[in-house]
């Protein structure tokens, strides 16, 4: 039987900050060869390992201490990671409390971040598609929108979704009740104007007075070259109507038609 031993905490933030990015990127492929070519990428480009890799990354930007990973790779797509971390610029606390087979670290601050990959090729037509979900949930002084450039720097963006809210309330020092620690008026406060500027159709929801908030974004409408596996391709009898058909997928992506 595990011993549990309560913790008392004093003057944490309890505010929760829940920050969402969800993307998609497109590729054309001509034939079933290229179909497991793209999948085949994804597997090495996104691969568990390689998306640890970057929440890793994402820790450092928003000033988060690891405490323990976990990744999962799949059969026969996709690929999961789950990091746990605390708030470094509150300090790092913990407390070892002894059970009858392991010691079990408990820790002030409450924070993660998750991934999840969904790549697929069954497109008939060959429009295949590729998204993540990448979700940070923090505790504590940490503000996640802080990495959203690095995400687009690191991630091919075709159509972005991101969300982001503000759940429960801390205490001030004379007892005084926040629901927001910071403020601000768009997501899109949080990326580069030179970003901003790849993306045709941009969406944007504020509510602040319930903290809640929505960035979509859709990229300009590009050639060929920037969606097929072999450049090649481009003088395919059958480009235009590829095109076309990839238009079409974003679109409907962007609208959730």
């Amino acid at each position: 039987m595990s011993m549990q031993k309560t913790i008392k905490l004093s003057g944490f933030n309890n505010l929760t900050k829940i920050l969402s990015f969800n993307f998609y990127d497109f590729c054309i492929a001509m034939n079933e060869e290229q179909k497991q070519e793209y999948i085949n990428y994804i597997h090495s480009k996104y691969c568990a390992a390689n998306i640890r890799d970057i929440a890793r990354n994402i820790c450092k930007i928003i000033e988060a201490n690891i405490l323990n990973e976990s990744i999962q790779d799949y059969d026969p797509v996709g690929a999961s990671t789950m990091t746990l971390m605390s708030d470094i610029k509150g300090g790092k606390w913990e407390e070892t409390v002894s059970t009858a087979n392991a010691s079990v670290k408990m820790h002030l601050d409450k924070s993660h971040i998750t991934t999840h990959t969904y790549p697929d090729a069954s497109d008939p037509e060959g429009i295949c598609t590729f998204r993540l979900d990448l979700d940070v949930a923090t505790c504590g002084d940490i503000i996640p929108l802080n990495a959203l450039n690095y995400m687009f720097e690191v991630f091919e963006c075709d159509v972005v979704y991101i969300d982001y809210v503000v759940r429960g309330y801390t205490r001030l020092a004379d007892g005084k009740k926040i629901y927001n620690d910071h403020y601000f008026n768009s997501i899109q406060d949080f990326i580069k104007k030179e970003t901003l500027e790849q993306y045709q159709y941009r969406q944007d929801i504020n509510i602040a007075h319930d903290n809640i908030w929505q960035t979509k974004l859709m990229v300009k409408q590009m050639g060929p070259e920037n969606y097929l596996l072999d450049p090649n391709d481009r003088n395919h009898k059958d480009i235009d109507h590829k095109m076309e058909l990839l238009n079409r997928e974003m679109r409907e992506v962007f609208h959730l038609n």
